[in-house]
């Protein structure tokens, strides 16, 4: 099922579409010459807006938790880049440790686990999961919807210190599914033996979306050049706001300033295009996931005399963290719908190949609003075939394919991003 474009809208987005397809073999050596500079993450999730207008990431990911949601067909894709992803750090690999989120009773998640050990085991490796989690203080078994179970083990680590594995299992590379926003435990630091993946400067605890998008900023700028259009196109304006407290509604005014900032260099860019939508900006906390701490707004007069339950929702995040420091980000409307329901593409990536994606569709929300939000579902996406093989031939806006690799293209863009993003944040860079 291919969602629809709203076509009144989608002229600048034809042009795009069309200067891709043309380049694409500039394009496609480009990105086989940037990642001989630059190692891509070891896993990853994008988050699209397709307004039409113009296309862009608003979220990377570095510890997706959907692969459940791929569907069957893409498997073989996703293994054979497994693969490719593991010989790069251990070709002699036999072991891999899994360690997944603390919320065993989320079963979509789970499912999203059970998934990944189906991946990696069929990469030749034996799968075992350990957990963070202190109440896990032997093998616990976890029953899934499907009638398989899992078995979450304690940690542990090795006698000299240097290893982490489980009781009788020393594996070769440690896997995080587990996004690190609670701090970094010491249990994973200074582990000089083994591959850790991702690194631990990739958790929540030091990331942060701002470096990510400033790294997005410089790749888009040369992408852009590459293929003849406006950056613009392909990247969504953003500004930092530090020392924000929702709760005591102090920096609110700064807040609400640099709002206005954004909202006015918009207003520039839509006049420029004819583009006759309201312009929105979303504010979000600049570290963490799981579409906590979102707001959409079209007015810096919005971020004053909040209500409680506003400052309540955006002052903490996953795991209770506060809010301090906000990333304003401008809003891209989504203009993709599935049976009446407003939808956003999601792109997955193992190593730098895109192994799949799909759409999440949430039937009670606008095309200004977060869709990451409960009431939320999933519509698989065969990228397969479709990825790699545009049709040429089909005039522009016509063929579901051609927007697929572009979604593709674009993703990958928020990879090399989030490549370079490692690299400069990197608290050990290595010293050649």
């Amino acid at each position: 099922m291919v969602p629809h474009l709203v076509t009144a809208v989608n002229g600048p987005l034809l042009d795009l579409e069309k200067k891709i397809l043309e380049a694409t073999p500039a394009i496609e050596r480009w990105f086989r010459l940037e990642w001989q500079e630059h190692t891509p993450p070891f896993y990853c999730s994008v988050d699209l807006r397709n307004a039409g207008f113009k296309l862009a990431p608003v979220d990377t990911n570095l510890f997706p938790g959907g692969f459940n949601n791929l569907s069957p067909e893409m498997l073989p894709l996703a293994v054979q880049s497994a693969m490719a992803a593991i010989e790069k750090y251990c070709p002699d690999a036999k072991n891999l440790l899994l360690i997944p989120e603390g919320h065993t009773r989320n079963t979509f998640y789970l499912q999203n686990v059970a998934r990944l050990m189906q991946i990696f085991r069929q990469t030749g490796l034996n799968v075992r999961l350990g957990s963070l989690s202190p109440e896990v203080t032997a093998p616990t078994p976890i029953e899934l919807p499907d009638g398989t179970t899992l078995t979450l083990e304690p940690l542990e680590r090795s006698a000299n210190g240097r290893r982490l594995g489980l009781k009788n299992f020393d594996p070769c590379t440690i896997l995080l599914n587990n996004d690190l926003s609670s701090g970094l435990p010491s249990i994973l630091e200074n582990l000089n033996e083994q591959n850790l993946l991702p690194p631990l400067h990739a958790g929540w605890a030091v990331r942060r979306k701002t470096n990510h998008f400033a790294a997005y900023d410089e790749v888009v700028k040369k992408f852009a050049k590459l293929i003849d259009v406006d950056p613009w196109m392909l990247n969504p304006f953003f500004m930092k706001c530090d020392d924000v407290n929702f709760n005591e509604a102090t920096g609110e005014d700064r807040l609400a300033a640099n709002v206005d900032t954004l909202l006015a260099k918009m207003r520039k860019k839509y006049k420029e295009y004819g583009i006759k939508e309201k312009p929105f900006v979303v504010i979000k906390a600049d570290a963490g996931t799981y579409g906590m701490g979102i707001m959409s707004v079209h007015d810096a007069s919005e971020v004053k005399g909040l209500n409680r339950k506003q400052r309540n929702k955006m002052s903490v995040v996953k795991d209770g963290l506060e809010v301090s420091d906000v990333i304003i980000q401008e809003g891209v409307p989504t203009f993709e719908h599935i049976n009446e329901s407003v939808a956003e593409p999601v792109v997955y990536m193992i190593d730098r190949y895109v192994v799949g994606g799909f759409y999440r569709v949430h039937a009670d929300r606008g095309n200004h609003e977060n869709l990451n939000a409960p009431g939320a579902h999933f519509v698989p996406l065969a990228f397969a075939h479709q990825h790699a093989l545009p049709d040429y031939q089909a005039k522009p806006g016509t063929a579901a394919p051609n927007r697929f690799y572009i979604y593709g293209v674009v993703a990958r863009l928020a990879l090399l991003a989030a490549s370079l993003e490692m690299e400069k944040t990197d608290p050990n860079p290595e010293v050649y």
